[in-house]
């Protein structure tokens, strides 16, 4: 029989395939089945972690099955084609004014914004043009435009340094402190200067999931405003919190309701419900959007404006998140993020009493227990979370940024499918490793790659 036949025949294991080597890193000369690559792969990335144990990505793993389906039936779709798929664009458009209207931006028609690949591209674009905007304000004064910086916290995802670091902007750090863990008005004052482009203000950190004070901040600007004539934008990096917040405090003062936040990312892959990757990023008016970054391409089919810093990108995270919306509304969301809260509440209330750890976060306003031991002399929490481990879990570990780098924490992020019961079982896993540690007495070394509070953590 050749073996073109054989293939036919019997399970895909009995395929030859699976008893000798295959090319890894160049193209094979010869073709295989369909099945067999199929059952390579897929048996490969069993190697992986299972998603719904990983408790150290802010990244949705589930969606409802009618979700999926969209996504399969539009993955096809380039979305920078919007005269080929011009609904698409409508769906997006509608999107992003409901993104404005959930944020109180003031008149709803005049918000501007686009979907992204992720609040990294949304951020970097936003500042962009927080940039542009000061470079023509000092154009206009007569002033030099060689040094602009923009400042904020250390608390913040590395991509703010990639931001400051591409576009060739100063970046002023606000170092933390080792009892407070976000930035404060006070501190921020001081790296603030007429070259400020922007100051950022995080809602949900990396770290510890906790909130900047935006509503301080904002009022620091409006006194620099007032008293030295520097509008100072004020951009609210909500990739965690942005889907969170107006749910679950919608009294909270943190959006376009503040007179200098001009604009807003937020992850649409986090608490926005929808797999990787989409993000948003929203302006409050259009008249803030400088409009020499909108650039019209017209060899598609049709004049098309775009201004993000991709240009093809599958458009199913677009429609995913509009499908989110309309089945979810304003209630559905409000129960999910209830859900989560009540959840990561109780982990954390357990975890108190256990008396092994001090609680940093507790998820009051946000589903994240952030934690470090009581007791770091037996093992430490890089020792804990590879413990975990072995019974499923992932669980970031990590040091903090400067000016608390030698504080190592644990973040549990409590996701919209972690329940009750898994609380119980993650606990009690806890409780287990945390007694094996004990006694096996070996206390390994702080990773080199985790030391200085190097912000690569899973987001």
């Amino acid at each position: 029989m050749t073996e073109k036949n054989n293939n036919n025949v019997g399970s895909t294991y009995s395929l030859r395939y699976f008893n000798k080597a295959i090319a890894k890193e160049k193209m094979p000369e010869e073709s295989i089945p369909s099945k067999a690559a199929y059952q390579l792969i897929h048996d490969e990335l069993n190697m992986d972690a299972n998603p719904s144990l990983n408790l150290a990505s802010f990244c949705t793993t589930w969606m409802e099955p009618e979700a999926v389906d969209l996504i399969n039936e539009n993955m096809h779709k380039n979305f920078i084609d919007h005269s080929e798929y011009p609904q698409t664009e409508v769906i997006h458009q509608r999107c992003v004014k409901i993104l404005g209207d959930l944020f109180n931006a003031p008149k709803v028609d005049d918000v501007i914004g686009t979907a992204t690949i992720g609040s990294s591209e949304a951020i970097m674009l936003a500042l962009l043009g927080h940039k542009w905007n000061w470079k023509k304000r000092q154009e206009k004064a007569g002033k030099k435009t060689d040094k602009p910086n923009i400042v904020f916290g250390s608390e913040v995802h590395v991509c703010w340094e990639k931001f400051a670091k591409y576009f060739d902007v100063e970046m002023r750090i606000v170092p933390i402190k080792r009892d407070n863990f976000t930035i404060t008005k006070k501190d921020a004052e001081k790296y603030i200067d007429e070259n400020t482009i922007c100051l950022g203000a995080i809602l949900g950190t990396t770290y510890t999931g906790q909130f900047d004070p935006v509503k301080e901040l904002n009022d620091l600007l409006v006194e620099i405003k007032k008293k030295k004539g520097w509008d100072i934008p004020l951009h609210v990096d909500a990739a965690s919190g942005g889907f969170v917040a107006p749910f679950s405090s919608p009294e909270y003062k943190w959006d376009f309701r503040l007179q200098h936040v001009k604009s807003i990312n937020v992850s649409g892959h986090k608490y926005g419900l929808v797999f990787p990757g989409i993000g948003w990023c929203i302006w409050k008016n259009k008249e803030d959007f400088p409009e020499e970054l909108i650039f019209k391409v017209n060899y598609l089919g049709g004049s098309m404006p775009t201004y993000t810093l991709n240009f093809s990108r599958g458009c199913t995270g677009v429609i995913a998140q509009y499908y989110n919306f309309l089945r979810l509304g304003m209630e559905g969301y409000r129960n999910i993020v209830s859900n989560m809260l009540s959840n990561a509440q109780y982990l954390a209330s357990m975890l108190k009493k256990s008396k092994h750890f001090v609680m940093i976060n507790e998820g009051d306003m946000f589903p994240i227990v952030a934690i470090r031991l009581q007791d770091e002399k037996t093992f430490t929490v890089f020792d804990l979370s590879n413990k975990l481990r072995e019974r499923g879990w992932v669980i970031a570990a990590y040091t903090l940024p400067a000016d608390a780098e030698d504080i190592a924490i644990m973040r549990i992020v409590v996701r919209e499918h972690f329940s009750h019961d898994m609380a119980d079982i993650l606990y009690q896993d806890i409780l287990n490793a945390v007694d094996y540690l004990k006694k096996s007495g070996i206390k390994g070394q702080i990773p080199e790659h985790e030391k200085g509070g190097k912000k690569h953590h899973t987001c």
